[in-house]
């Protein structure tokens, strides 16, 4: 049963991966130039939308979000590279708005925050695995200590009544 459990939760935290993006990008932004818009496509891919934060702008319908989009197509046909548009991006907003953000003093924390999990999982684990092992069994019971328990318990092979 506990293995069943364990499966589902599985099954649905892995559910969101199997569910392609909706990509929010109207035509109405759609560069003219294929290898422009296909530049803006990745950059806007690796931006982190601010109203909603656990989408990227380019899957996201925040109006924040088209603001952005519009703002790297206009980056881009003035002729920035990409890693210009991103340091423009970054100087305004912070890391915060890249979906992945460099692992720096500010971004230490989000960066190892897992390893620790992990590790205080496995010390968790280890523990109580410990005192699991700890556990002995109870000594048997002694000979009188057995008749005490047999006449308290006013078993007939004991010879008494309770």
């Amino acid at each position: 049963m506990r293995l069943k459990a364990l499966a589902l939760v599985g099954l649905l935290m892995l559910a969101p991966c199997a569910v392609a993006p909706a990509f929010a990008v109207q035509p109405d932004e759609i560069l003219t130039d294929v290898k422009l818009e296909q530049r803006a496509r990745k950059i806007s891919a690796g931006l982190r939308c601010l109203v909603c934060q656990n989408q990227s702008i380019d899957d996201s319908d925040a109006t924040l979000a088209k603001d952005l989009r519009v703002l790297v197509r206009e980056h881009l046909q003035a002729g920035d590279s990409d890693e210009q548009i991103r340091s423009f991006l970054v100087a305004r907003y912070g890391n915060f708005i890249l979906l992945k953000p460099p692992f720096a003093w500010d971004t230490a924390l989000l960066w190892l925050s897992p390893f620790v999990l992990l590790a205080l999982g496995g010390a968790a684990i280890v523990s109580y695995n410990k005192g699991k092992r700890a556990e002995k069994p109870a000594a048997p019971l002694s000979a009188d200590e057995s008749e005490k328990l047999k006449n308290l318990l006013g078993d007939p092979a004991g010879g008494g009544h309770a």
